[in-house]
């Protein structure tokens, strides 16, 4: 990806979603509640599935700690957090105080995951590292139990993996549905909204096919 590729893409997006990122990286209250009334921001704690009482939010717009911090002190149930990606040199300890009360396990998405064990291998008992989206939507299903969260926010840039955060959260929706369809008569079950709704089904044990949408840019 060039650099004309990337200031291009970076102009195109829209004022609310700027505005939405610089929020979410305030660690002050009264300026994040007023800034992030801007809703339906794809990528941002964007609640998209809910299966058998576990819900899963996409935050894969949170490439850094400060935006993950932010995700993580919104949630009000259990979470199993998906994480990881391309470090910038994360200092993951001013995460531990959440991890530690909100975070039940964590499922590393990233090709060097040390640092993510390093810091919270001492808080959270299971920390899985997944070889694709599939694999750590699975195991995050697998954690889960009913009235829990299901959050990708990786707090990591996505360029180890993906294309870019987009497609991250794109494959992590994916996944996620498909896994959901699996179950038995889900036709019937189901309720599909365009513009933001739930998807509404069951939860089920089955591991879905290997993931070969693949996806990295080289």
């Amino acid at each position: 990806m060039d650099a004309n590729s990337t200031l291009y893409g970076e102009r195109r997006r829209s004022l609310a979603e700027v505005i939405a990122d610089r929020a979410f990286e305030l660690h002050s209250e009264p300026l994040r509640e007023s800034m992030t009334r801007f809703n339906h921001v794809e990528h941002r704690l964007e609640r998209f599935l809910l299966s058998d009482g576990v819900e899963f939010i996409n935050d894969s717009r949170a490439t850094n700690v400060n935006s993950t911090w932010y995700a993580l002190e919104t949630m009000t149930a259990p979470v199993i957090w998906i994480a990881g990606g391309q470090d910038k040199g994360n200092n993951y300890f001013e995460l531990r105080d959440l991890v530690k009360d909100k975070v039940k396990a964590i499922v590393c998405i990233g090709e060097d995951n040390r640092r993510i064990h390093g810091a919270f291998g001492d808080l959270v008992p299971k920390i899985i590292d997944a070889g694709s989206m599939a694999e750590a939507v699975q195991c995050a299903y697998n954690l889960s139990e009913p009235g829990y969260v299901v959050l990708l926010s990786p707090a990591c840039a996505s360029f180890d993996r993906f294309y870019n955060y987009e497609e991250r959260g794109r494959q992590f929706k994916h996944e996620a549905k498909y896994l959901n369809s699996l179950q038995p008569a889900k036709a019937l079950q189901n309720n599909v909204v365009q513009g933001g709704s739930l998807l509404v089904g069951s939860k089920m044990d089955v591991v879905p096919p290997e993931n070969k949408r693949g996806a990295k840019a080289a």
